[in-house]
């Protein structure tokens, strides 16, 4: 009885599998003008985000210029070892950790709130006018950005202007590590809030009119009924935002703090990717950089299945 209720059980399932071949089949010969544009991104992704993978050998391997690209000799995990003895490399993973999670609770809750402003604007022309001069920082150049940062926080920048008008001091906010952290969120914080609010905006307008029309039937106010419809529902996209998010958690702006930091405030400045920049292209101590790159990439992978799973165990809502 058992082993023929086995049978069936199997018999279901590839009945299940073959349908769903069929189908997938049917709808691949129907439009496959639509999935023909597919090829160009993945063709994309295995030349540059895939392939470049293989040479995460030579974290294992010793690397000498001139020689194989997957390196000479093999070494096991020696330069793994190097860095988890490496004082440097925990303090600018100290680093990484603290910028990360400053970033992390101060840019991505602050286009949520933003959206959710711009969403209770009643005049559309304010509206627009105000989602258009919060998108441009955005687009300025990541050099721009870090020139403009630095004239404002010079000795004699404009910020110090006003710091001399009522103290009478001058702050030199650049030479000074505990500023920088303070200087570079803000930075984040300016440059990302209104392109971040995009996504939220556009899940605004999912949200149907009738669930606002019930709360105010029910005596909810605009508070309550931000609390109890906005929120929910722009829920899925805050929890794939922020499973996203997770992954590039350690890997924040290297262009921006290359371009602002220097040895005087490399306490706390310093992170994983200008470290390897300096060991890896500077010293060409590439199969180092290489692991250490390695540990990172790792460690975000770890964060966004955890991150997942916590999601999918706490709202029911995750990206697998």
């Amino acid at each position: 009885m058992e082993s023929e209720t086995a049978k069936t059980t199997l018999t279901m399932t590839s009945l299940r599998k073959e349908s769903r071949l069929r189908t997938a089949a049917t709808l691949f010969r129907k439009d496959w003008q639509l999935y023909s544009l597919l090829i160009l991104p993945i063709i994309y992704l295995i030349i540059f985000k895939y392939g470049p993978m293989i040479g995460n050998v030579i974290a294992f391997r010793r690397f000498v210029p001139g020689g194989s690209i997957f390196g000479e000799t093999w070494v096991g995990l020696r330069y793994f070892k190097m860095f988890i003895e490496d004082p440097t490399f925990w303090r600018v993973f100290g680093n990484t950790l603290m910028l990360g999670g400053l970033a992390l609770l101060f840019t991505f809750p602050v286009p949520i709130i933003f959206a959710l402003m711009l969403n209770e604007v009643k005049s559309k022309r304010f509206k627009k006018f105000v989602q258009t001069a919060s998108y441009l920082p955005h687009f300025l150049s990541i050099v721009i950005v870090a020139g403009m940062i630095l004239q404002l926080t010079a000795v004699n920048g404009s910020i110090n202007g006003l710091v001399a008008f009522f103290t009478g001091d001058n702050i030199p906010f650049m030479q000074r590590a505990e500023w920088f952290r303070t200087i570079y969120i803000t930075s984040e914080v300016w440059q990302g809030m209104g392109w971040g609010a995009i996504l939220y905006l556009a899940a605004l307008t999912t949200i149907d009119d009738s669930l606002y029309e019930a709360a105010r039937i029910d005596g909810a106010n605009r508070w309550k009924q931000t609390i109890h419809v906005t929120i929910p529902g722009i829920l899925p996209t805050i929890v794939t935002l922020l499973i996203l998010n997770m992954g590039n958690f350690l890997a924040v702006g290297f262009e921006k703090i290359l371009l602002l930091y220097n040895p005087l405030i490399y306490e706390t400045s310093d992170v994983i990717s200008t470290y390897l920049y300096r060991v890896g292209l500077e010293s060409s101590n590439f199969s180092y950089a290489t692991a250490i790159g390695l540990f990172e990439s790792l460690i975000g992978l770890i964060l966004v299945f955890s991150v997942n799973a916590i999601s999918r165990r706490l709202t029911q809502r995750s990206l697998w």
